[in-house]
Parts: structure tokens; sequence; C-alpha cells
């Protein structure tokens, strides 16, 4: 039993337009930093950041989204300087390059101004817009954005989570952050949102959360969901994040089933193959 897609669900981003409603879309995470929990490290150097990043686009990535803050558990903020530093430069250089948009990963306003300013399309920010400064810079701009929900602060998100209901609470988050977003001057349509998983929710309330994410869907907007490579899958799998791209798969399929519009990932050639698969069968079962 799978969720219906919603039908010619426009996502705006800068003058382009995705009907997420057609495929699913696949997001590739580059993470420019010293300690994301996954690869941190590995594409510090902008020259490596920017070749992995054109690797993603040949592999079949839809959107390549930069991050220069990693927000894993436990995680210390950097400053605004810092991260544009490390952004900057790749995401200028990748939107030369690349056909498909460049989104920023930040939660900080003068980090999305910088990044849209030369060339990035959408900003995916962790906080929901927590600093309302970000929807003058998104609106003025005419970018997309992603609104995510999570619960508390990187750095102690994961100490002891609880919820009375977590799909109640997280939908209507989300809900509030899409009306705060909309009264700041957003246009609905360049409004996407994520129910963030593995921020701020324990194993079960994100297997909860991933069973039923088409409670989400009546929000009206795309749904991105980014479960890879994520803590809840080396705990029931008992393996560490560079063997974590079966239990992603499974993941993600399972996702599309239910609806998820976009997703998030690291391994983009292996999740393009899964949602190729799984968009064909859910084709089939629409003739």
């Amino acid at each position: 039993m799978g969720a219906v897609r919603t039908n010619e669900l426009m996502w705006r981003v800068g003058d382009r337009a995705f009907d997420c409603g057609e495929r699913t879309l696949v997001m590739g995470i580059l993470n420019v930093t010293p300690d994301s929990f996954s690869d941190g490290g590995r594409f510090l150097d902008q020259g490596a950041a920017i070749e992995h990043g054109l690797r993603m686009v040949d592999e079949g990535a839809d959107i390549v989204d930069v991050g220069g803050e990693s927000t894993r558990p436990g995680s210390d903020p950097v400053s605004a300087e810092e991260e544009r530093d490390r952004v900057v430069p790749v995401i200028e250089t990748l939107a030369s390059k690349v056909p498909v948009p460049i989104s920023i990963d930040t939660r900080k306003p003068s980090v999305a101004k910088a990044a849209l300013d030369v060339g990035a399309t959408i900003v995916n920010d962790v906080s929901g817009g927590l600093d309302p400064e970000i929807f003058d810079v998104v609106r003025d701009a005419r970018a997309g954005m992603v609104l995510m929900h999570m619960k508390g602060e990187p750095k102690t998100m994961q100490e002891a989570p609880r919820y009375d209901d977590v799909v109640g609470e997280v939908h209507e988050y989300l809900g509030e952050r899409i009306e705060a977003a909309e009264l700041a001057g957003i246009e609905p349509e360049r409004l996407c949102i994520d129910p963030g998983i593995g921020f701020g929710k324990d194993l079960e309330h994100n297997l909860t959360l991933m069973h039923h994410l088409d409670a989400l869907l009546d929000l009206g907007r795309p749904v991105l969901v980014g479960p890879s490579r994520k803590r809840f899958i080396g705990t029931l799998l008992d393996l560490p994040e560079d063997q974590r791209v079966e239990g992603t798969a499974g993941a993600v399929a399972w996702l599309v089933t239910r609806g998820a519009h976009i997703v998030r990932v690291h391994d983009v050639k292996e999740m393009v193959r899964v949602v190729r698969v799984v968009d064909a069968i859910a084709r089939a079962g629409r003739r």
C-alpha cells in the first residue's frame, strides 16, 4: 500500500520549476566540513568538493546541497564567516558548471545570502527559519526553501528527546513554519518540508515518522527526507556509516512508496537507481 502522489505539485527554485508529482528527485549531499557525521573532512578541500559535486550530477543528482557547518548530533556551531569561506567558492564554481540547482544548507541569513548571490537557488534550513531574517533573504532572491523540523539544537538534540505524538507534533510544527514563511512574503510554491529524520528523534521516533510519512502530504508542499547513512540504520544493522548503503536504499525505497518527493542522500548513483525502479513500479500501478 503506497501513498498517492499529488499531481502537478510544483516546487519553484529561482527560475526553475520542479513537478514533484512526476517523479522522485534526488538531492546529493556535499559537506564542505571537517566534522560531518559520515564524510567529514573528505571534501573540505575546495577542489575535492567541486569534483565530488560534478560527479554527483553525472550520477544523476537533480540538486546538489552544499553545507559548511556540521549539524550532526553533538556538533558545535561555526562562525558565519568561516561557513561562508567554506561554501561560497564551491557554490560559485558548481553553479557555473552544472545544469542542476545548487542548494545551500545553512541556518544563517548572511550565509544564505552570500550563497544565493553566487548562484545557489535553494536554502535548506534545518532550523525551519528560526532566524526570521532568512525568510527575507529567500523572498528577495525568489529562491526555493526547505523547512525542516529539528527539536532543540544539534549540540543537544539527541539528549533524550521526548514526544507525546511525534507525527502530530512534526506535522503541526511544519504547518506553522509554512505559515510563517508565507506571512514573510515567500510564495507557497517555493516551499518544501522535511520531517528531520535524526534531528532530535530516537530510533522509534524516526521509524514512526517514516512509517507515517504520508501524514505530511496534506500540508500541500513537497516532502523531502534525508535518511542517508543515519544512526537509525546503524542501530538496526549494527554497521558504521560507510557500510550503510543497503540500509539507506531500503529506507529510500520505503519513503518513496509513502509519498516522499525528494530524497537527500550521500550515495547518489545507487539511490538514483533505487528511485527509478520504485517510481516505475508506482507508475505501473496508476495506469
